[in-house]
């Protein structure tokens, strides 16, 4: 049955049988869900950007604020070392990390729906908190409610695009997530350019405007239908048949639901998803999907570049408004490498994404690694031409990644759990996510300020160790059958030998 055992069963047989067309139903589907992605990728921008902004630090950080002016126009690594500012940032992420556990209790038993409908109230409420904070307290508590609403949007999106998505072109759907992500930090920075002028209260706009993808998020959460999985997996057939013939545009959606029935039944065996994420059959994807891919995801060093952007140019001494001005420029670099990735991941695949584009972020992290150490610290001032250098190498690095890690890090894990462990794999794939984005958010500034340029030369070797995982243990998913992904690892040189056999 599909997701379950590796026979070659009838049901591994039917996907060629499945029948589909783009329809507006299942076209709004997709970019309402899609939206969620704004919420992470808004934050993303906005929290690197405000981090940085005077009136900010002088109110709640003011020892880190003495410290810039007296190095405004120098470089030095560690005019940002400051544990509480970068608490800020990475309470978030610890709170998403654990909200996720709840998020697939919610996602399993009430629908993927559900959890973005409670997703984007936590991020609402979250916001509104921020911007009128007070105190750190009242900043804390209010970075912990967005990682709440986080958390749940994370788990649920990614799942909602790959269950509705035809196999042919799940990659470019599921990358709609991406996308907004990355819009969403585009406008971030376009909005933290504008209100660095605004004198006392810009940052407060900044972390205000959070409410409008929060509000978009939850008006779009009750228009949208369930995903035909998640309804075959609670017991509601006929409106799962109904759902699956108005989004595929087609009456003859016997053989896909079959599967997704087939699916079910596996699913309803398993009292304890979790628990069944660690047996013999589930080991693929609990490697590379729940743990390998998430981690990996964030020791690239690109949420390092994305959360500090502004940090990082005004260290190498760029000034305010340039800062913001350069994240503008790796922020739209986003935004391209991800309409890149969407336009070819169906026709080229996911593996020479990973491949192609790890070989060049080695590169450009070396490159970083030399220059700085050439031409960075000690209150050296920057040329303008090794400023601009720099600029081009991080651009380079950010459009690598945006059509690689960055999206098929999402992707990836949505396509390779069964049905009966999905939801608990994409908690564990947040899980994991959240837990290495919140250690580099809390450890990048320190360890810039001991490891100074060796801390990219970290970033290379890792990229070079994930690429060697990525070659050896993944396989292709590229067009195949979301509830038939399980029959690739009997046909794999080194996951046959570890899941034959397994029931």
């Amino acid at each position: 049955m599909a997701g379950g055992a590796f026979e070659d069963t009838e049901a591994a047989q039917r996907a060629h049988l499945y029948e589909h067309k783009i329809t507006s139903y299942f076209i709004f589907s997709c970019i309402v869900a899609a939206s969620g992605g704004a919420l992470f990728g808004y934050d993303l921008g906005v929290s690197g950007g405000v981090t940085s902004m005077d009136d900010f630090l002088k109110r709640f950080f003011p020892k880190v604020y003495r410290r810039k002016q007296e190095h405004l126009n120098e470089t030095d690594y560690c005019k940002y070392d400051n544990q509480i500012l970068t608490l800020f940032t990475s309470s978030l992420y610890f709170a998403g990390l654990i909200s996720t556990f709840a998020a697939s209790h919610v996602t399993r038993k009430k629908g993927r729906r559900a959890s973005i409908l409670v997703g984007s109230i936590s991020f609402f409420l979250g916001a509104v908190l921020n911007a009128s904070a007070m105190n750190i307290a009242m900043l804390i508590i209010g970075r912990i409610l967005l990682g709440v609403g986080i958390g749940f949007g994370n788990q649920a999106v990614p799942l909602y695009l790959s269950e509705m998505s035809p196999a042919k072109i799940r990659g470019a759907v599921n990358q709609l997530f991406q996308l907004s992500t990355c819009l969403g930090i585009l406008v971030a920075n376009f909005i933290n350019y504008e209100t660095d002028k605004l004198h006392t209260w810009g940052w407060r706009l900044s972390l205000g405007l959070a409410v409008v993808p929060a509000t978009i998020m939850f008006l779009g959460g009750l228009a949208l239908p369930e995903t035909p999985n998640s309804l075959v997996e609670q017991g509601k057939f006929d409106e799962a048949r109904k759902i699956l013939e108005k989004v595929r545009g087609t009456s003859n959606v016997d053989a896909e639901f079959a599967d997704l029935v087939d699916a079910s039944k596996a699913a309803q065996a398993i009292k304890h998803p979790f628990r069944n994420l660690l047996e013999r059959k589930n080991r693929p994807q609990l490697i590379i999907g729940a743990l390998g891919i998430p981690a990996f995801q964030q020791l690239t060093g690109m949420n390092s570049i994305l959360f500090y952007a502004p940090v990082i140019f005004q260290s190498l001494g760029f000034g305010s408004n340039a800062s913001l001005y350069s994240s503008l420029i790796t922020s739209g670099a986003l935004v391209l490498a991800s309409l890149i990735s969407m336009a070819f991941v169906d026709r080229w695949g996911r593996r020479k994404f990973f491949l192609e584009a790890g070989s060049e972020m080695i590169c450009y992290m070396v490159a970083l690694a030399i220059t700085l150490a050439l031409e960075f610290g000690e209150g050296k001032t920057l040329s303008k031409g090794t400023s601009y250098f720099l600029v081009i190498i991080i651009f380079l690095f950010v459009l690598a990644y945006g059509r690689s890690w960055g999206p098929l890090g999402w992707l990836v894990p949505s396509e390779l759990f069964p049905l009966e462990t999905r939801s608990a794999g994409q908690s564990m794939v947040v899980c994991v996510n959240l837990f290495f984005t919140a250690l580099i958010a809390q450890c990048f500034l320190v360890s810039l300020c001991h490891l100074r340029y060796g801390i990219f030369l970290v970033f290379a070797g890792l990229i070079f160790i994930m690429s060697c995982f990525i070659y050896f243990l993944l396989p292709e998913t590229k067009q195949v059958p979301i509830e038939e992904v399980s029959y690739l690892w009997a046909k794999h040189p080194i996951w046959k030998h570890i899941v034959r056999g397994s029931t």
